[in-house]
């Protein structure tokens, strides 16, 4: 519950409309840059706040400012807003009502959080010693992400600091992470097309085995973490996708091969992309096959900036208790948060709300939930910080 967790000043009944706004979000999910119901809701009400809003930024977007009664720093705050294309299986009664689509991944606790913050630093503008920026982004979900847009159309300008947060699953409700320097990878993307010559499976001699290839490919592509990176780095290559063939007894003129890319340092990804590129040409030359590679470089790694990640620890500390924050490992997952990082000076976290009643299930899981209880407690966080930094 919010007052075992130790919830300082957000008062009951924004506790309650925090939980109100995110249900509500849940029920109506929305794509990626199809956030039209979501942006008009948020947008009425920083309206309603006395904020300035400027609304269809990079689609759906909405950025609102709030300036302070003294001047001082602009701190920026976002908030991602889309949903997934999951059929949703939790059984909640505020379910999606929408037919394959869910926030699976807490982006409708993000903003309710957001919201919430704004609400509370609205009402105590004459605290506020210099501005807050609310950044409302679409298109977290989707490669290249809705974060480039926003800076494109200046969401940044001016801003001296930027933070983020993220719903955790799988760390208990009610403690805070994060880690200095690289927190999040790059996550890159790769398609790979082999075409060979199909035949008879039981005269392979007069082939070019396409499925072969495709093994071959898989088997040494592995070998690139193991020998082309230095063990004291970290790197991933994930193969998702193997499709080819259509019958037990022919062999495949065609495969295709999907997979991702995972990385922190720019040299490492640099090195993982032309490997790949040069497997292909080898093989290519080795089994006499055509093999095309696409590969689309996604986010770049999430690094937090020192001094940023010692404000949002001592607000932790105050805020979910010096038991329950702490320090993590870099998480091979990635976010585009990433870019504000490169542009601004911040710092990234996660927040864990795991229900302990229930059973967990990852992100981006049909039965994926999150216990509510900590979305008051993430306000109170970005409130504080706001103020902290600012101050």
């Amino acid at each position: 519950m919010i007052t075992e967790l130790g919830a300082k000043s957000i008062t009951e009944s924004l506790s309650e409309d925090i939980i109100a706004w995110r249900r509500d979000f849940h029920q109506h999910p929305e794509l990626s840059f199809e956030e039209k119901r979501t942006s008009k809701i948020v947008a009425e009400f920083l309206k309603s706040c006395g904020l300035h809003v400027k609304e269809n930024v990079n689609g759906f977007g909405i950025v609102a400012d709030l300036k302070g009664a003294e001047n001082g720093p602009t701190i920026a705050l976002r908030a991602d807003m889309d949903a997934l294309p999951i059929q949703e299986e939790t059984g909640l009664p505020f379910a999606s009502k929408i037919p394959g689509v869910m926030h699976a991944c807490g982006h409708d606790g993000h903003t309710a959080i957001l919201m919430g913050v704004a609400q509370l630093l609205a009402s105590q503008k004459e605290n506020v010693k210099g501005n807050v920026r609310f950044i409302f982004q679409p298109a977290e979900e989707v490669n290249p992400g809705g974060a480039i847009g926003m800076i494109r159309e200046g969401v940044l300008q001016g801003v001296d600091a930027v933070f983020g947060l993220h719903l955790w699953s799988e760390l208990p409700a009610g403690t805070f992470r994060t880690c200095y320097g690289p927190m999040m990878a790059a996550t890159d993307r790769f398609h790979i097309e082999i075409e060979g010559k199909g035949g008879h499976g039981g005269m392979p001699h007069k082939t070019i085995d396409s499925i072969v290839i495709a093994s071959h490919f898989v088997m040494s592509a592995q070998h690139i973490v193991s020998r082309n990176i230095d063990p004291l780095e970290s790197a991933v290559i994930t193969f998702g996708q193997l499709n080819s063939g259509t019958a037990f007894n022919v062999i495949a003129n065609t495969a295709v091969l999907e997979g991702t890319v995972r990385s922190f340092s720019p040299e490492v990804r640099k090195t993982l992309q032309n490997k790949l590129e040069e497997l292909t040409e080898g093989l290519a030359k080795i089994y006499g096959a055509m093999i095309k590679i696409n590969y689309q470089c996604g986010y770049p790694s999430v690094v937090n900036h020192d001094r940023e990640v010692d404000v949002i620890l001592n607000v932790a500390r105050e805020v979910f208790g010096c038991e329950n924050t702490g320090m993590m490992k870099p998480n091979m997952v990635g976010e585009d948060f990433s870019y504000y990082l490169k542009e601004t000076p911040g710092a990234f976290c996660f927040i864990g709300a795991g229900d302990p009643n229930t059973p967990i299930y990852p992100h981006h899981h049909p039965r994926f939930q999150i216990d509510e209880s900590v979305l008051p407690l993430a306000a109170e966080w970005l409130y504080r910080l706001a103020l902290k930094y600012l101050g």
